[in-house]
């Protein structure tokens, strides 16, 4: 995990290159279907990067984008209208059969399927309309690293091209360098605070909301510890009633509209007595900062979710556990 996760950087770095001319073909085209919704069709980490695409290409195409639940094809045979709609499969190994199923069936009714995928010789890439290949090379830890981030970054360059935005497409080829800044930053302060916990909240929101499910599941895989996903708005409707003095709270903030928010959330926390950590929220009393290298919005979930990679190997080894070998889990997940 500690290995794959350092390379990171040099996936991104690579698979911009590589992806270039393939991904502004795709976004021509995309444009030229002006599509009337997404949909995205994925499990375990793959969904939580389709959260991130979901707030990225609804706050900068204006696209209804939404999750597929493959459940639907794979055991209630459902049928979907799809036609006018861009279906985003996201997939590191591109063969789980309820996944195949859920995009076989969304391209029989009528939606466009891009693959994002990390084999490209795989299932799911030869069903597909378009891939855009991930790139990660071979993926070896359980855990899910530069691979997720891979999907991220491809997830950006396709949403840049499709908007021809010159300054997410700039904040895009900045991601590599901002990576190698975040693999070197010292997280230590959250090894020590969690070391002993039982339960905590990860909170994100907007395009870091995604990042936050993915903290929680790597938590719980490779920490055996019980982590819950909330966006800073949601936690409000109930779940907050269980954080009091000691409580654990990981937050992951960009600086972007939601800034004001997660900051006052943190702020009642850290009131109450919680154990507050917190990468990219403005520095306050009673939070212990976590630190981050300034990025643009877009991308700092991306670049703080690297430094939490390495955080949470730490972690995983303080509390006894091998993050290469979590108990019960394979590599690949065959749901059906």
């Amino acid at each position: 995990m500690f290995a794959e996760a350092a390379e990171a950087a040099g996936v991104v770095r690579a698979q911009i290159d590589a992806n270039g001319a393939a991904v502004q073909a795709l976004a021509a085209r995309l444009r030229s279907l002006k599509p009337r919704a997404v949909a995205t069709i994925a499990r375990g980490s793959s969904d939580h990067a389709c959260t991130f695409a979901k707030y990225l290409i609804e706050t900068r195409l204006g696209l209804m984008t939404a999750s597929a639940a493959p459940s639907v094809t794979s055991l209630y045979d459902g049928n979907v209208g799809m036609a006018g709609v861009v279906c985003l499969a996201v997939s590191q190994s591109g063969k789980s059969p309820d996944l195949l199923q859920a995009a076989t069936a969304a391209k029989a009714a009528g939606g466009f399927v891009v693959a994002l995928v990390n084999v490209e010789d795989s299932p799911l890439a030869a069903l597909a309309d378009a891939v855009v290949p991930l790139r990660a090379g071979p993926e070896l830890s359980v855990a899910a690293t530069k691979s997720y981030i891979a999907a991220l970054s491809a997830i950006t360059h396709l949403v840049a091209a499709w908007t021809e935005d010159a300054g997410l497409m700039q904040a895009l080829n900045s991601l590599p360098e901002q990576l190698e800044a975040a693999w070197a930053q010292d997280w230590s302060a959250g090894v020590k605070a969690l070391k002993s916990a039982h339960n905590l909240f990860v909170i994100g929101r907007g395009v870091g909301f995604g990042v936050a499910q993915e903290a929680a599941l790597k938590f719980k895989e490779t920490c055996g510890l019980h982590a819950e996903a909330f966006s800073a708005a949601e936690v409000r409707h109930g779940p907050m009633a269980l954080v009091g003095p000691g409580f654990p709270i990981l937050a992951f903030a960009q600086n972007d509209e939601s800034l004001a928010g997660v900051d006052e959330l943190l702020a009642e926390f850290a009131g109450r007595g919680a154990t507050v950590l917190a990468a990219g929220a403005s520095p306050q009393a009673g939070v212990t900062a976590l630190p981050s290298p300034g990025a643009d919005a877009a991308i700092a979930p991306i670049v703080m979710v690297q430094s939490f990679y390495r955080m949470a190997n730490a972690l995983s080894v303080a509390r006894g556990f091998d993050p290469d070998r979590p108990p019960h889990l394979n590599k690949v997940t065959e749901t059906v």
